[in-house]
């Protein structure tokens, strides 16, 4: 498995340091000679995480070039208008109060990086194919933020034009989408591209010294493991008069199978990634069950498919299992990732080992991240993570499959399975039919791809 290295920090950033001041050898695209120089950055998708991941990488560039950031924002996209024009005027701090179009936020977080915005109106993108306008307007580095059934196509076109990449998880919903994110794992070394995702605890400093102390024995073999999201639940939207299903779909994106892929993939890959690394490697099958029982009651197409709590089981090559959680039903909230070994118990999310505290932080990981991928590029050693995420994601997405179906499925078979689910024709405009929620047990994995 491809992992993030577990030294400090503060060793990797020495080093970036000690790089910056010579030249690559490498000539590709998406490379960058060693210094600091300016990395123009492009955002696709404007929700909540997109903009809030162009404050990281503008937070991280402050604390690598204080009061002179050479990162700048030159391009966003959404597929609805009316969010990619929000998102530049947010970007530039426009007094949206004031009539006055000019007038600046001076309480704005962005008010302090307005010369880092380089944004016009020819650089404002909509429309599902926007991703290929920003990839075209002179980026060296892209944002991926769109909902996850989409991160497939926009991380291949990413790739074939060598741009450096920062990418949300999950990086797919389905055995198709996973496959390609595996084929360009490959392609994107090749071409010397960094790729960041977002499972920003490989880069917080108390889990990386955490997870140190267990790779060098702190707690023994490992014999078990158990981690869990259980929280109380997500935000939904209504459909607007005559809105189209697509349309509704993807601006609902988080409760249609196809887009999301259930909040086991879309959010619980987070604790399943800290056991990935914790373990070094990915679970070979999988056995589990969940259903939907609290989410509202209606037609599909109105109300979504996912359901709202699972349980799996994970076994790992070594014979370790994982007890798997995660729920958006109110209760006592719990995100957690527990490790048992022959010496000792460690509480990972908590840095503690027994009852010795063995890590802390030192700075918001959602920033961390971004400062990893930029020292990475400006030192020619781009850090790419796309394996390790992508076996994250599928580790999420066997385990909701083996729950739909309340079998053991094996890695193997459900990687090969013709799993594709992104309706094909795609426009704003489609009619997308929506089947019912899984029934457990009834659901049955896809044949396995010619």
């Amino acid at each position: 498995m491809s992992m993030r290295p577990t030294a400090d920090r503060r060793d990797f950033l020495k080093a970036a340091a000690a790089s910056a001041g010579a030249a690559a050898s490498v000539n590709l695209a998406g490379a960058f000679a060693a210094g600091n120089e300016t990395i123009k950055v492009g955002l696709i998708g404007c929700g909540g995480r997109g903009t809030g991941a162009v404050r990281n990488i503008l937070d991280a560039e402050d604390v690598l070039n204080p009061g002179n950031g050479k990162v700048e924002i030159v391009a966003v996209a959404d597929a609805f208008k009316e969010r990619a024009q929000a998102a530049a005027d947010q970007f530039r701090a426009v007094d949206r109060k004031s009539k006055d179009p000019n007038k600046k936020d001076e309480k704005s977080p962005f008010f302090k990086y307005a010369a880092q915005v380089k944004l016009t109106p020819d650089t404002v993108f909509d429309g599902l194919d926007a991703y290929q306008k920003v990839l075209g307007a002179g980026v060296d580095l892209v944002i991926l933020a769109t909902p996850p059934g989409f991160r497939p196509l926009h991380l291949e076109a990413a790739v074939r034009a060598g741009k450096n990449v920062f990418c949300e998880k999950p990086v797919a919903v389905d055995a198709a989408g996973i496959r390609k994110c595996f084929e360009l794992v490959d392609e994107s070394k090749r071409k010397n591209i960094a790729i960041v995702a977002g499972t920003q605890r490989r880069h917080q400093k108390g889990y990386i010294e955490t997870i140190k102390k267990i790779h060098d024995g702190a707690i023994g073999d490992i014999r078990a493991a158990r981690c869990a999201w259980n929280g109380s639940g997500i935000w939904f939207n209504e459909r607007r008069p005559g809105e189209k299903d697509a349309h509704y779909q993807v601006r609902n994106w988080y409760h249609f199978l196809w887009l999301c892929g259930d909040h086991i993939v879309e959010q619980h890959v987070h604790n399943l990634d800290v056991v990935n690394w914790v373990m070094q490697a990915h679970p070979v099958r999988a056995v589990g069950f969940g259903g939907r029982a609290t989410r509202p009651v209606g037609e599909p197409a109105e109300v979504g498919q996912i359901w709202d709590h699972f349980a799996v089981e994970y076994d790992y090559p070594n014979g370790v299992r994982l007890a798997s959680y995660c729920r958006h039903i109110p209760g006592d909230n719990d995100i957690s990732e527990t490790i048992v070994g022959t010496k000792g118990t460690c509480r990972v999310d908590q840095y503690r080992i027994g009852r010795e505290e063995v890590g802390s932080d030192d700075r918001d990981a959602y920033v961390q991240e971004h400062i990893d991928l930029l020292n990475s590029i400006r030192a020619g050693r781009p850090l790419n993570e796309l394996k390790a995420v992508t076996e994250s994601t599928f580790t999420a997405i066997l385990g909701r499959n083996a729950a739909y179906a309340c079998k053991t499925l094996k890695w193997d078979d459900a990687l090969a399975a013709n799993d594709a689910t992104m309706p094909p024709g795609l426009t704003l405009e489609s009619s997308v039919p929506v089947s019912p929620a899984p029934t457990p047990g009834s659901w049955k994995l896809p044949a396995r791809k010619a």
